[in-house]
């Protein structure tokens, strides 16, 4: 009797190691799968014009998967609450179609963009830290003050941000 009783206890601390094993890459994967699931992150200005950059991202992201529109000057006209028709008609189309309407927190804070003109909902976005910095912490992909719902969850599209933001 006691070598079935042992063969049982066997198999369900396997089932147990393996249950809990799945468990864990299935967590690992989750904030890869969740990258996957979203679409990229677009930039108005540098020579795309927000015209341009956000047919773009329309066009690649149908289906509701979010996506991230990031406007530098002179490309932010159309995030502003005083713009034109067109301007607005395509920036709800935008917003409409699940994208995350974004701009740079130093063109706020240097006067190129005032945060009081921009309409409900643009996230502001900080770029790198000065070197030697504690406000983003080895190993940490948000500040403190930071909603990570409204960043890119892919490494490469957060970087590729706080570059063009830095």
């Amino acid at each position: 009797m006691p070598a079935s009783g042992a063969r049982i206890s066997i198999r369900s601390s396997f089932a147990t190691v393996f249950a809990a094993l799945v468990a864990l890459v299935a967590a690992a994967g989750a904030p890869a799968a969740l990258a996957q699931s979203e679409g990229g992150l677009y930039i108005a200005g540098a020579g795309f014009s927000f015209q341009v950059a956000a047919e773009r991202a329309l066009s690649q992201n149908a289906g509701g998967r979010r996506f991230f529109l990031l406007s530098v000057p002179p490309e932010t006209a159309a995030l502003l609450s005083r713009t034109t028709r067109p301007r607005a008609a395509l920036r709800d189309r935008v917003v409409a179609a699940n994208g995350v309407l974004l701009v740079c927190q130093r063109d706020i804070d240097n006067g190129k963009l005032s945060a009081t003109g921009l309409v409900a909902g643009v996230v502001a976005v900080r770029g790198w830290p000065p070197r030697g910095s504690t406000e983003l912490p080895e190993g940490q992909r948000y500040f403190a003050n930071e909603n990570p719902a409204n960043l890119p969850a892919a490494n490469e599209a957060l970087r590729q941000l706080r570059s063009t933001c830095t």
